[in-house]
């Protein structure tokens, strides 16, 4: 396997697995605000800014790996 097509195969994976980790975070988001007696509209606005903030940190914790690992 060409060395580079290996890497675009590991960063497509690491993002697929950074999606999954933030999109988790934002339906955990979702029910507890739903337990805690939110509404609908105000829980779903909770998990989009879960998701949106997990996403973020994830990148950039990623970005900062990367940086110090090339």
């Amino acid at each position: 396997m060409d060395p580079s097509l290996a890497r675009v195969a590991i960063a497509v994976v690491v993002l697929a697995v950074t999606v999954l980790i933030a999109a988790a975070a934002g339906a955990a988001a979702i029910f507890l605000a739903r337990q805690d007696g939110a509404t609908w509209p105000s829980a779903l606005c909770r998990g989009a800014m879960a998701f949106g903030r997990t996403l973020t940190l994830e990148i950039v914790v990623l970005g900062g790996l990367i940086a110090l690992l090339t």
